[in-house]
């Protein structure tokens, strides 16, 4: 983790200023930036793949895929980041002031790496839970053909699902569109080698 802090730490607006000039990406939590680093090459193909199923399924829709470019704000928690796909269905909501930051995704897909998942069902997870508008969040294996889905529910309760195996489909509510996992691992080689990370988790 390459880790960019000053000794009081950066406004969000400082934040964004230094993110939009860098050569990189980074996700911001409490004053402080957290570089990303680049995926694998399986990683890149599930995002991509899980993209263009998205895209084909929603076509003549009102929701749209976003790759792991488009930045989302937490509002109530001050987090910045890239999950890897997302999904906005309606207008976009955008951080007063930018036109580069989102707020309102419908569905947002981590790909998981060994050290980055626990972050991602949990921490992370956390801060997702706090979008009104995220109805449903899905983690995708790069060791094996599973796919998790944590739907939400009345009372903000999340249920988890999981379908697994090439010849599975997942249904997603929120979009009501269903998913085949032959198409989002497709040309997939799995692998039981430690997987290196997307990302450090920044918190």
């Amino acid at each position: 983790m390459a880790l960019l802090n000053t000794e009081r730490g950066l406004t969000e607006a400082e934040y964004l200023t230094l993110e939009r000039a860098a050569p990189f990406k980074s996700e911001f939590f409490g004053g402080e930036m957290f570089a990303m680093a680049g995926g694998t090459v399986m990683h890149s193909l599930i995002a991509a793949n899980s993209i263009a199923q998205l895209q084909l399924n929603l076509r003549g829709r009102p929701c749209k895929a976003f790759t792991s470019d488009l930045r989302i704000k937490v509002e109530s928690t001050g987090l910045f980041t890239y999950p890897d796909v997302s999904v906005v269905c309606g207008p976009f909501q955008v951080v007063p002031g930018t036109d580069d930051t989102i707020v309102n995704p419908t569905l947002l897909i981590e790909v998981l790496s060994d050290s980055t998942e626990a972050y991602d069902r949990g921490e992370k997870f956390r801060h997702y839970t706090q979008i009104p508008t995220l109805r449903e969040y899905l983690l995708v294996s790069q060791r094996m053909p599973r796919v998790e889905q944590f739907v939400r529910g009345g009372n903000d309760e999340w249920t988890l699902r999981a379908a697994e195996g090439l010849n599975a489909t997942i249904a997603l509510p929120s979009l009501e569109i269903t998913l085949d996992l032959k198409e989002i691992f497709a040309g997939v080689e799995f692998t039981s080698a430690p997987i290196r990370p997307q990302r450090a988790p920044p918190i």
